[in-house]
């Protein structure tokens, strides 16, 4: 079947200041309704990757490209000067929720449908009630409708974690980056927060994207796995071919910082399909 591809990055290098290479001439292709982990350890480029593709950090010079659905994100070490418009169709779910505290949850979830709106209902967060009834779906999709005149400082990380997908939601988001959602929850918080951005996925067919610490969680979510080290592409295929022997070999000292301590991968149940087989599997020799 055709494949559209939603996220396409060439030849993709980020130098910082003192030398530190953070990505590495790396180039990936996303699909539309793909879901994909980004692993890797600490430093590996995880996040920097993440920011690139959201035009929230520029790339060097050195003729690298990004671009969502066809749109120019940046090249050459310059954003787009109409990012706006494409991050309109992006929606990026942080590590530390990024929701406004002191705000009802369900105002923080509205927010994600400004770039809709005119600018002096945007400025005054004045919104509809079709509007306000599209928040409560999406806060009801993500499970935590009750929390919506609760302020966000109010609920637990795990559901403050919900609320920023249900952000998505309502910003009909085509493109989902979450960087290290999970990171700082409990066990049974890290599975809502996943099995809710695997609905999205499957439901609204956005492509998302989710940098992870957790080889576990990255095979049961995520069909496909993207492994970096030191800024590298050093595996790209499907996560039901990854191993504890493989990722030893690719990592050496850094693999327990992947495997968490765990002395085997644990499987799920069941192989989760995927229909972007046209997109050639590769291992990388680091």
């Amino acid at each position: 079947m055709a494949v559209t591809i939603m996220v396409e990055i060439k030849g993709l290098s980020k130098t910082f200041r003192g030398g530190f290479r953070a990505l590495d001439n790396v180039s990936l292709r996303f699909a539309q309704g793909e879901m994909v982990a980004l692993i890797g350890a600490s430093g590996s480029g995880k996040s920097t990757l993440l920011r690139h593709i959201s035009g929230l950090m520029a790339a060097d010079s050195s003729g690298g490209t990004i671009s969502i659905d066809g749109k120019s994100v940046q090249k050459d070490g310059q954003v787009d000067r109409n990012i706006r418009a494409v991050r309109a169709n992006v929606g990026f779910v942080f590590q530390q929720f990024n929701l406004v505290g002191r705000l009802p949850v369900l105002t923080n979830v509205l927010t994600g449908g400004l770039s809709r709106m005119p600018l002096w209902r945007s400025c005054f967060k004045l919104f509809t009630a079709e509007e306000k009834a599209l928040g409560l779906e999406a806060l009801a999709r993500v499970g935590i409708s009750d929390h919506a005149y609760k302020r966000a400082s109010a609920i637990s990380g795990g559901q403050q974690q919900r609320a920023a997908i249900a952000r998505t939601i309502v910003q009909k988001a085509r493109v989902v980056l979450a960087d290290e959602p999970i990171a700082s929850l409990d066990p049974e918080s890290a599975r809502r927060v996943m099995q809710t951005l695997a609905d999205v996925n499957q439901r609204d067919k956005s492509t998302v994207i989710v940098s992870l610490h957790q080889v576990d969680v990255a095979l049961r979510f995520c069909p496909r796995t993207v492994a970096l080290h030191k800024g590298r592409v050093v595996y790209d295929g499907p996560s039901s071919a990854l191993t504890e022997a493989m990722l030893r070999d690719l990592y050496g000292s850094e693999a327990e910082d992947i495997l968490g301590g765990s002395n085997s991968l644990t499987r799920p149940a069941a192989a989760v399909p995927t229909p972007f087989d046209s997109i050639p599997a590769m291992a990388v020799a680091a």
